[in-house]
């Protein structure tokens, strides 16, 4: 309980802090771009259409299952790449010659985009959750990878060796010194990837199908209902803003004892 409070401390915390002036201000551009003609109402619908809708979708179920497919999806695929990514990204960056002979195929293969792999998921695993959840690993895998083999491999050598002559292990050595001195790193790559995947995630649904916010946006679209559409894809970003902030909280939490977090924690 105690932890649960802590995060809504947090969230709390950054909604006071927020660029509140800025939010207001971007809906007034919103709210009065239409209203004046200056774009389409019928391509742009006005701020208030659009709250108004979104309000009256949180009081239906067909949403929130649409809610669902897409944040499973996204929590599925990211624990998945951010296990797979921290694995090989401590081996790589603590082997020079894992790091060496990797080089070359994580320079082949990072610059690919998830999107493109879309047909080969279909074909492998259907119009289903599966498919979603391989293109979220694959895309939110490099991200992860690249900051846990640079965070290892920026490991101050000087603390290694004084860890070493104290008489750890090897083992010890890794849990005691290299560990804890990249993880603000995978943390940053963890949070970079988070919104990496609901992107993915809105984005496989729009191109192949599926339930999911990104399939109910498509069909709000070919129905003509722009308010519809654009309620749907405002809450798409809040999901991406809440989950980003709720990392954001745990990150603050779990390394509350790193000199780049203790000026963020009271």
């Amino acid at each position: 309980m105690r932890i649960s409070e802590s995060m809504l401390g947090r969230l709390g915390a950054a909604a006071r802090t927020a660029s509140w002036p800025g939010i207001v201000m971007a809906l007034a551009v919103w709210e009065m771009a239409p209203r004046t003609g200056l774009v389409p109402s019928s391509f742009v619908p006005p701020a208030s259409q659009v709250l108004v809708e979104f309000a009256s979708m949180l009081v239906t179920g067909p949403f929130w299952a649409d809610v669902q497919s897409t944040m499973l999806a996204w929590a599925v695929g990211l624990v998945l790449a951010m296990v797979a990514a921290v694995a090989a990204g401590i081996l790589i960056g603590s082997n020079i010659y894992a790091y060496r002979a990797t080089r070359f195929l994580i320079e082949f293969l990072r610059p690919i985009p998830a999107v493109a792999l879309i047909p080969l998921a279909v074909l492998i695993f259907g119009i289903t959750t599966d498919m979603k959840v391989f293109l979220v690993v694959f895309a939110t895998f490099w991200p992860i990878l690249f900051q846990a083999v640079y965070g290892v491999r920026e490991t101050d050598s000087v603390a290694r060796d004084t860890a070493r002559s104290f008489g750890f292990t090897r083992a010890e050595v890794f849990w005691h010194v290299t560990l804890p001195s990249a993880a603000p790193s995978i943390a940053t790559g963890v949070r970079l990837a988070s919104a990496l995947a609901i992107v993915i995630a809105v984005t496989a649904e729009l191109i192949a199908g599926g339930p999911g916010l990104g399939t109910a946006i498509l069909a709000a679209q070919s129905a003509g209902s722009s308010v519809r559409m654009y309620a749907l894809i405002f809450a798409a970003g809040l999901l991406s803003y809440i989950t980003g902030s709720i990392i954001v909280a745990l990150e603050r939490r779990l390394l509350r004892w790193h000199p780049s977090h203790r000026k963020a924690v009271v």
